[in-house]
């Protein structure tokens, strides 16, 4: 009889023979450039986790990132040294051989002790920073966010003098799942995030994918499919504009200078998402740059052509290849007062200034939803 240790390496054996010949790298793989996956809610240690380690491992032969931050729920039930065998050790075992470095966020199955389990590279503390090129990452524990993290947070955040500013934690701010967004963290650390210049937020939690539009300049991704599939558990419209529920997933990114370069990539190993968007280069400013091999555009969202998006993929609004859809931004009525005269008549000490009333300000028209479309020019999609 098998050991289940066997067991498992047997179901690793028959899942790394998985195809990913129609799988194009969409990042421009620069030499460099800092390159890493993103990977959620992944310690399940079935076959369905194993199955998605297989193609982010063919992945890696294409493209080859030196890191992985994990969105939390590391592991699923019991935490006994052969769990984080079966659920970490094994499936992701070339990774590890290849000196891929995971970093850790505690998710809401996850044992706090986990922050002693050296591969997780957490240091022990719940919640840390650390720095890879030209980014800062903030790694957050959103289960409980007490008062010494948040000011913990606020004072790294202004002392971070990284190009690129990305947080990551377990618990989405922004998604269109059924279990919805975590409100009151929301409003602890979205103002934080505005204030000091957060560009990326990764998340996981609900098993799906989604690309929200920017929030405020900042740009939020879910993506907590790297072993659960909560099947059509989203809802793409004013918030979420890409989202897939049909197969498990996870995403490479490549930062190179003042770009970031997104992909992400269902359990088949088809392209769900692509895309390009560049870092804060001001106060709510974010410039769009050339895609790869692709003249520089300053249009706003570029919807994926049909055949470059995986079935089941969801997305506000359709445009025909090579086209764009871009979001309108409305016009501003801009107000102008008249400068003041003044008369002054001889002998007299006195001064008569006549002045013309400004135009009164049109009403504001309150908001549909609570969610901010975004500005024209943020993001290009590939």
């Amino acid at each position: 009889m098998k050991t289940p240790s066997r067991i498992v390496l047997a179901i690793l054996a028959c899942t790394c023979t998985v195809s990913l010949a129609a799988q194009t790298i969409a990042l421009p793989n620069r030499k460099g450039s800092e390159k890493f996956v993103v990977m959620g809610d992944a310690g399940t240690g079935d076959k369905e986790q194993y199955a998605v380690a297989a193609t982010i491992t063919k992945v890696h032969t294409l493209f080859p990132f030196t890191f992985a931050i994990m969105l939390g729920d590391n592991l699923y039930g019991g935490e006994r040294p052969q769990d984080f065998a079966n659920k970490f050790e094994l499936p992701y075992k070339s990774l590890l051989d290849d000196k891929v470095e995971f970093n850790a966020a505690l998710g809401n199955h996850d044992d706090p002790n986990q922050r002693f389990y050296k591969p997780f590279n957490m240091g022990g503390e719940r919640y840390r920073t650390y720095k890879k090129g030209n980014i800062r990452f903030f790694i957050l524990d959103s289960n409980y966010l007490d008062p010494d993290q948040v000011k913990w947070l606020e004072k790294e955040l202004s002392a971070s003098g990284s190009d690129w500013k990305i947080a990551y934690f377990h618990h989405p701010l922004y998604t269109t799942a059924s279990r919805g967004p975590e409100l009151e963290n929301r409003k602890i650390l979205e103002p934080l995030f505005v204030k000091y210049g957060v560009d990326v937020v990764f998340s996981g939690h609900e098993h799906i994918y989604e690309r929200m539009w920017p929030q405020k300049g900042i740009q939020y991704f879910t993506a907590g499919g790297a072993a659960k599939l909560n099947q059509g558990d989203t809802h793409p419209g004013d918030l979420t504009e890409v989202g897939f529920a049909t197969d498990r997933s996870f995403m490479i990114v490549e930062v190179a200078g003042d770009t970031m370069f997104y992909q992400a990539i269902s359990g088949a190993g088809n392209t769900i998402d692509k895309g390009l968007l560049a870092r804060h280069l001001g106060p709510d400013t974010k410039t769009v740059t050339a895609s790869p091999g692709a003249a520089a555009s300053t249009v706003g969202p570029v919807v994926l052509p049909a055949a470059s998006t995986s079935p089941g993929v969801v997305a506000a609004g359709t445009a025909p290849a090579n086209t764009t859809s871009v979001k309108p931004t409305p016009k501003k009525k801009v107000v102008v007062k008249k400068s003041r005269t003044v008369t002054r008549k001889p002998k007299k000490t006195t001064t008569t200034t006549t002045r013309t009333p400004p135009k009164p300000k049109p009403k504001p028209t309150p908001a549909k939803t609570p969610a901010t479309k975004p500005d024209s020019g943020q993001v290009a999609h590939l």
